[in-house]
């Protein structure tokens, strides 16, 4: 797991994007957001770059069906037999990524789908409201017993849980119906795992199956070459 403030990234990180990332960092309406959306990818180029020993530039990533994005393959490195085309499929690295105002979070395993979600406070709004629509009556009653000071963070952290359980499906994200409501999702046999994100802000990661370890770190830089 990595976080990154992402109102300190340097925007020649951006250099790394695709083509493709460029126009869609020019759709966005707001040019602040699209700033931030693309030095998150620049990050997350970057971070792969690292784990995969690899030029970030050269790699393909590709978007699923609900939004999820993934390598289209992983690099061969030298060490591969001859003739290899890749990385065995147990092997290969899945990734997954959030940003919420200029808190970015990253993460990556090789023990199978992952997903994970970082929420900000933002202007006031209605929680209970968006908690039963998004989240289901149970999680609205619950948030509804609470005083209104501990609801707006309660309701960040249950945001964030369904929202890495979605993204580590690949069922799709953004207020979907809650995982317990959809057809053939299980969120109870994921594992999940809060982060600690101080006050005002939430994130949590999901996986398959408990992680060895969960290691977290701060992103500071971009790695220089020896």
């Amino acid at each position: 797991m990595w976080r990154a403030s992402l109102g300190e990234v340097p925007d020649a990180l951006t250099e790394l994007l695709s083509d493709h990332e460029r126009e869609r960092e020019r759709r966005f309406a707001r040019p602040s957001d699209g700033r931030l959306w693309a030095r998150g990818r620049g990050v997350l180029r970057e971070l792969l770059g690292r784990y995969l020993q690899s030029d970030p530039r050269a790699l393909e990533i590709v978007t699923g069906p609900n939004g999820k994005p993934a390598l289209a393959a992983e690099p061969t490195h030298s060490e591969d037999a001859p003739g290899a085309t890749g990385v065995a499929p147990e092997h290969r690295l899945s990734f997954n990524l959030s940003h919420s105002g200029e808190i970015g979070v990253f993460a990556f395993t090789t023990a199978g789908p992952i997903g994970v979600d970082v929420e900000v406070a933002r202007g006031p709004r209605d929680t209970l409201a968006l908690a039963a629509r998004a989240l289901g009556a149970e999680q609205a009653a619950r948030l509804g017993r609470l005083d209104p000071a501990e609801r707006q963070q309660e309701f960040l952290r249950a945001w964030a849980r369904q929202e890495a359980i979605l993204k580590c499906l690949g069922t799709g994200l953004g207020g979907a119906a809650a995982p317990a409501e959809r057809p053939g999702a299980a969120p109870s046999e994921l594992w999940t795992a809060e982060l600690d994100m101080g006050a005002g802000a939430a994130a949590a990661v999901a996986l398959d199956a408990a992680p060895r370890e969960l290691c977290c770190w701060i992103w500071r830089g971009a790695r220089r070459a020896a």
